[in-house]
């Protein structure tokens, strides 16, 4: 169980309030990500919103730890720890996706798949700072994830689905050549 002190638990709490006015807004998902992300941008916790546990890890790798999943299923929050060297696969989501970086540096290269859907072009690269808030919405979010510092980072995602139903935002994996 997560311990958070007082101050952080009201952090989280008044973050989740201002999403569910954002959620209820019920817009597309892309004013729907941008409502969001105004609001992680104005609540953003600070990083000793996990334990020393959580962010514990071996180089390399990342943890998630889900910090709420909203009871009518409309959106979940999720912390994750970016040791040095972590790396996603290529990947897009089911839904909507807001991030905000609580520490470190969170590095995110996008790319676009080609018509006939056989190779990936890498389109940008964005080096996500602390304090940091971004969004995206399908199509057009696939992505991977990196921190390439010797620094780990935090970053904080609310994705517009309950990943206890879903079990993951991920909606698939692109193991293809890139340009």
């Amino acid at each position: 169980m997560n311990t958070l002190a007082a101050p952080t638990t009201v952090k989280l709490d008044e973050l989740i309030t201002a999403v569910r006015g954002a959620v209820a807004r019920d817009a597309g998902q892309r004013d729907t990500a941008s409502y969001v992300a105004d609001a992680l941008h104005k609540h953003l916790p600070p990083p000793e919103l996990l334990t020393a546990d959580q962010l514990a890890g071996e180089r390399g790798t990342s943890s998630s730890h889900r910090l709420h999943v909203e009871p009518d299923g409309s959106f979940s929050m999720v912390a994750i720890v970016w040791r040095p060297g972590a790396l996603t696969r290529v990947h897009d989501h089911v839904t909507w996706c807001v991030f905000g970086v609580l520490a470190g540096v969170e590095h995110e290269d996008l790319y676009e798949l080609s018509e006939d859907g056989t190779i990936l072009t890498e389109v940008g690269s964005n080096a996500n700072r602390t304090g940091e808030v971004s969004g995206f919405a399908p199509p057009g979010d696939i992505h991977r994830v990196r921190n390439i510092s010797d620094e780990t980072a935090i970053s904080l995602h609310i994705y517009g689905t309950d990943l206890r139903r879903v079990g993951s935002s991920v909606r698939r994996f692109y193991d293809l050549p890139t340009n």
